[in-house]
């Protein structure tokens, strides 16, 4: 599968730690947009969906939560609960957020603009778009 973490730069410092991202230096797609997710019940998912072209980079700002993906033939599940790191999510992997923390957020940065006829709603979709 072809996701990757990427470890964003952490500059630590007694007063609080900070961290940032650039594009081309950490990100390796061009920003078009980006969203977060917030105030997930515990027994709710979100996501359950691939996307055609875009590329994305999930990051959990607080709290965590797992990332399930589908590539059509493998899955991998990957807990993200550290906010200087971050998952790459390319086009035509599925994913699905689960296992939300109380006051979890989930920041998504995307390397498009909203566009309905990006999403693919199911991994039968996926696999005929493959």
């Amino acid at each position: 599968m072809k996701t990757n973490l990427i470890k964003l730069p952490k500059i630590e410092d007694h007063r609080g730690n900070l961290t940032f991202i650039q594009f081309q230096d950490y990100i390796p797609f061009e920003i078009k947009r980006v969203h977060w997710v917030y105030d997930v019940p515990g027994d709710e998912e979100r996501g359950g969906h691939a996307l055609r072209n875009s590329h994305e980079l999930i990051i959990a700002l607080s709290g965590s939560f797992d990332v399930v993906l589908n590539d059509g033939t493998a899955h991998q599940t990957v807990s993200l609960r550290r906010s200087y790191l971050g998952l790459h999510v390319p086009p035509l992997i599925w994913r699905q957020l689960t296992n939300f923390s109380t006051n979890s957020l989930a920041l998504i940065i995307s390397s498009s603009f909203f566009d309905q006829s990006e999403y693919l709603y199911t991994v039968e979709e996926l696999l005929n778009d493959r």
